[in-house]
């Protein structure tokens, strides 16, 4: 609550960017989905989009937080706090994108009554709900410093992040229609994009706390957090090349097509950014020592990280969508009648929806963030007064 009071101009802004996108919602409720610019050619558009990205920026908070405990790595001890907070709001973010793309919200209790077990859109909501369910244990517990219950919570909290990214990656991969998602490593290319973009986001939040003096984050643990995000840049990087390669060295005509609009058709300008700006300048940043002392340069780097990631979600999922495989049926209903070519554009309303639900996760962030975490005056303070001169832990405090 602190920090909403404290950023009053910001938070008005974001209320009504929030209330924006409520009545967009209802609009869209009342009128359907024929408000969006989704069709029968293409069914997923920006909602979808927005799930992927923010299930994967809940990734790095709660790896990073649970490794603490099951690795012994003390100093991630530091930003547990703040990484889990983080965690939380994007992965409800996420659920709230699943749910608007429903449309029907009224029939969403369906999923419970009448679930279909192949699905794997039924996977991944069970899965989120379990995420979510450790999300907020690990809160809880470290908000009353039970340590041996938040070690026991991070060694199901691990394997259920690298999880729920491999769940949502499998709603794709195994769709055979599709021939752009039919890949036997879409959930480490997930998994790997998950890990850079949300430890990208993570030392984003902490630089932004640390500027607004509630939350303090040493400049050698960003430095080390930095170093880190090279690493699983790298491993994102070297998974994407190995799907192209293997795509382009079969030549199959699916193949063709699918690499000739990544590389020069619609969704040609989010892959070459993703590869360009938020894979190789990134990582030809933060691969140098020197680069990750400085905060301005870890910052940058981070924000590339998060917008290469986000424009790779969107060529992932609509260069599958630009060449519908309806060949030999009745084809794709439009204005016009029928036809084999479909297109999609974001409408107003769709826009507004999904400014609003970020709008609505800011503020929740902003108000979990100055409810649980403690302030970097304080931490200071009992620094000085009680150990000066040992390596402090805020948490502990």
């Amino acid at each position: 609550m602190e920090l909403l009071k404290r950023n009053k101009i910001a938070t008005a802004v974001l209320a009504a960017l929030a209330v924006a996108g409520i009545g967009a919602w209802v609009w869209q409720l009342m009128n359907g989905l024929t408000v969006t610019g989704m069709s029968n050619g293409n069914s997923w558009g920006l909602y979808i989009t927005m799930f992927m990205f923010f299930v994967g920026l809940s990734a790095g908070g709660l790896i990073v937080a649970s490794s603490a405990s099951v690795f012994h790595i003390k100093e991630y001890k530091r930003v547990a706090m703040p990484a889990i907070i983080l965690s939380t709001v994007c992965i409800c973010l996420a659920g709230m994108f699943v749910l608007i793309d429903l449309g029907g919200i009224q029939r969403v209790w369906r999923i419970v009554t009448g679930p279909n077990p192949t699905s794997p859109l039924v996977w991944d909501i069970c899965v989120i709900t379990c995420y979510l369910v450790i999300n907020v244990l690990y809160l809880y517990f470290m908000r009353k410093g039970r340590d041996h219950a938040v070690s026991v919570v991070s060694r199901f909290a691990l394997p259920c992040a690298i999880l729920v990214h491999s769940v949502t990656a499998w709603i794709f991969g195994l769709q055979i229609a599709k021939e752009g998602w039919f890949s036997a490593i879409m959930a480490p290319i997930f998994v790997a994009s998950a890990m850079d973009s949300g430890l990208a986001l993570l030392l984003i939040v902490l630089v932004a706390l640390n500027a607004t003096r509630m939350f303090e984050t040493p400049r050698r643990l960003i430095a080390s957090l930095a170093g880190l995000l090279a690493t699983c840049i790298a491993v994102d990087a070297f998974f994407i090349f190995c799907e192209v390669l293997t795509t382009a060295y079969n030549g199959t005509a699916a193949g063709d097509a699918i690499l000739g609009q990544m590389f020069f058709g619609a969704t040609a300008p989010f892959f070459w950014f993703e590869v360009v700006g938020g894979l190789v300048i990134p990582f030809c940043i933060l691969v140098f020592a020197k680069n990750r002392e400085k905060t301005g340069l870890v910052v940058a780097a981070s924000a590339l990280v998060v917008a290469g990631v986000l424009c790779k979600r969107a060529w992932l999922l609509f260069t599958s969508f630009i060449t519908p495989n309806v060949y030999g049926a009745p084809g794709i209903l439009g204005d016009g009648g029928w036809g084999l070519l479909a297109s999609y554009g974001p409408t107003l309303p769709e826009v507004l929806i999904v400014v609003g639900v970020i709008s609505v996760g800011t503020l929740g962030f902003q108000l979990l963030a100055g409810t649980l975490l403690v302030p970097a005056t304080e931490t200071e303070a009992v620094r000085t007064a009680v150990a000066p001169d040992l390596d402090f832990d805020p948490q502990t405090a």
